[in-house]
């Protein structure tokens, strides 16, 4: 990790004070790493960049558009290999809340979440799309644990 020094203005810094309060960082600086982190991935997305990612695709409908569920189970049949899971949440009379859990690359995981955003009687939707990175912050080719399938998460008790 290196060490860097910028220069913020007094009401910017204020403002990451606040986030740091809220959020529960344990610094500034870690703050302001995920505040990069963020921004990074936004604009690697707006630059239509490509690459391994995961992604949380949430949306709210009307279950009674008509056939619109059978237009959404098309829609994830047509891209199965970029469908993980998906939680169903009946939030009314009227409306259905998905989660979709998905994983591919970056164009084709995007271009999914906006066609299923864009269906007719999908009220609201949104694609939260993060980029899948190995230990030295590079790109997986796969986006896939190694060639087991296995990956190892260090806990608190033994050493990383």
């Amino acid at each position: 990790m290196q060490r860097v020094t910028i220069t913020l203005d007094d009401d910017l810094l204020a403002e990451i004070d606040r986030l740091v309060e809220r959020r529960g960082y344990q610094g500034r600086s870690e703050a302001i790493r995920d505040l990069a982190r963020s921004g990074l991935a936004e604009a690697a997305s707006a630059e239509g960049e490509t690459g391994p990612c995961v992604a949380a695709l949430v949306y709210v409908y009307d279950h009674a558009a008509r056939d619109l569920s059978k237009r959404l189970v098309t829609t994830f049949h047509e891209h199965h290999e970029l469908s993980l899971t998906t939680l169903h949440v009946h939030l009314d009379h009227g409306s259905c809340m998905e989660v979709s859990v998905l994983k591919g690359d970056g164009a084709a995981v995007r271009g999914m979440a906006e066609r299923v955003i864009a269906e007719r009687g999908v009220r609201h939707g949104r694609a939260v799309v993060i980029p899948v990175r190995d230990e030295d912050g590079e790109s997986t080719a796969s986006g896939r644990p190694g060639p087991s399938g296995h990956h190892h998460h260090p806990h608190d008790d033994e050493p990383e």
